[in-house]
């Protein structure tokens, strides 16, 4: 298996005034491709801080983080931009769509930031829609979508530019039961299709789609388990 994500000792420490805090310690973990793994931990355990790193948003204190064979520490923000544009998909609790624009053009929007023309754009939005079902309700506006279909926006959007990872911040937070269950059945089918999925949540209804479960406490690895493998019948 090809790792997407290899993490090696990394800590992340918060200069607060005369304080440190201990954000990450040491953490160490690889993530091969097509793996669906979720992060739990309470408020503060370090969810919000390894996600940050993974999603390039945020550089260790100490500590290697390779994504895709790429060591983040040896690009400048230039290059890191480029590498969350081309490598990396983020999907959001607040779906962070923007209001009076449609479906279609929500999802085209990080192709623009690529420079692709607009017929390319175009047509790997509407591949994107088609992929989490929504192919019907390109041209509608966020408000005229459920919560649902707005998060399965958000997911077509993070994956219009074919990443190496999708990193995902409790993606069904702001959901009813309903469209919980929509959004999960999408991550499932990425999962399914090959994607490499990163889903931080403190909901268990979210952590049972994985078959990988990492687990966090005063910015540590405490627990990695993972599901066993399914025996043909």
């Amino acid at each position: 298996m090809t790792a997407v994500i290899d993490v090696r000792n990394v800590s992340r420490v918060y200069e607060l005034g005369e304080i440190q805090v201990h954000a990450l310690r040491e953490v160490s973990l690889q993530i091969n491709r097509g793996e669906l793994v979720a992060v739990m931990g309470s408020s503060g355990s370090g969810k919000s801080t390894l996600l940050h790193i993974l999603g390039c948003l945020d550089l260790p204190t100490s500590g290697t983080y390779l994504l895709d064979g790429i060591d983040v520490r040896d690009l400048d923000e230039d290059d890191l931009s480029d590498i969350r544009n081309r490598k990396l998909g983020f999907v959001f609790q607040s779906f962070n769509l923007v209001p009076r624009t449609s479906a279609l053009a929500n999802v085209e929007l990080p192709l623009s930031y690529a420079g692709l023309n607009r017929a390319d754009r175009r047509r790997r939005a509407l591949w994107a829609l088609e992929a989490v079902g929504l192919s019907d309700r390109a041209r509608h506006m966020p408000s005229e979508l459920s919560g649902g279909q707005q998060q399965r926006v958000a997911v077509a959007r993070a994956l219009v530019t074919n990443p190496s990872l999708i990193l995902a911040d409790e993606p069904t937070g702001n959901l009813d039961s309903h469209s919980t269950q929509e959004v999960l059945a999408l991550l499932r089918d990425l999962s399914a299709r090959g994607s490499t999925l990163v889903v931080i949540t403190h909901e268990p209804e979210v952590a049972a789609i994985a078959r990988r479960v990492i687990r966090l406490a005063d910015g540590q690895i405490v627990e990695d388990t993972r599901a066993p493998e399914e025996v043909p019948a």
